[in-house]
């Protein structure tokens, strides 16, 4: 069974994610220990709140070179929410910026758009071929957030709230979304059994599991 970890940092939805992991058939665990963390077959990073708070939640647990070594050896990676947003070069919330895990380039910032935060169903615009979208090319999903990236590298998916911004990337074994899958009914349970299917043909996983 592939093992996915939700790593505990004390921010996120984690409950939520984890039941909706379950539900495409992978084994979750939700927890703070890096070694679980260092060894699943996928993990996830969650996130909710300020930017800045994350960021200090990553380092009180020590997490941030797990994730980076995960991501440099091709070990799968999903960021959600605020827990992408923590994977970008920088945030800059209210005039401060704080030092993010520099895994994606470029900065978070604030949305300019005459309502925030924004909050709802919104539709998205994935790139062609996207594995992550695979079957929810033309859905809508949940998002909850006042601050999001307005570029990056990698395969982008684009939505708009005032301006365009990224909603989710895909970048090599790097996967995240801005909005939250585990609250998108049908068309998250699609993206969440995307990327868990995806840990199936890891072979960086296969092999650490002796196959």
């Amino acid at each position: 069974m592939t093992r996915v970890v939700v790593l505990d940092y004390g921010s996120g939805n984690l409950r939520s994610a984890e039941r909706a992991l379950a539900r495409t058939g992978a084994d979750v665990t939700v927890t703070p220990d890096l070694s679980a963390a260092a060894e699943a077959d996928g993990l996830v990073v969650p996130g909710v709140g300020a930017y800045a708070a994350c960021v200090a939640g990553i380092e009180r647990v020590g997490a941030g070179p797990v994730i980076a070594e995960r991501v440099a050896a091709g070990r799968p990676v999903l960021g959600i929410c605020v827990g992408m947003q923590i994977l970008f070069e920088r945030g800059d919330e209210h005039g401060v910026v704080t030092k993010g895990l520099g895994l994606l380039p470029g900065e978070v910032r604030r949305l300019r758009a005459q309502r925030v935060p924004h909050m709802g169903w919104n539709t998205v615009r994935p790139p062609e071929g996207s594995a992550l979208f695979a079957g929810a090319e033309n859905e809508r999903f949940y998002f909850v957030h006042s601050y999001a990236a307005t570029g990056t590298g990698g395969s982008v998916t684009w939505a708009e709230h005032g301006e365009p911004f990224v909603a989710a990337v895909e970048h090599g074994s790097l996967w995240a979304t801005q909005f939250h899958p585990e609250k998108s009914g049908d068309a998250g349970a699609v993206l969440l059994s995307n990327w868990v299917r995806s840990l199936a043909a890891d072979p960086v996983a296969d092999e650490s599991r002796g196959r």
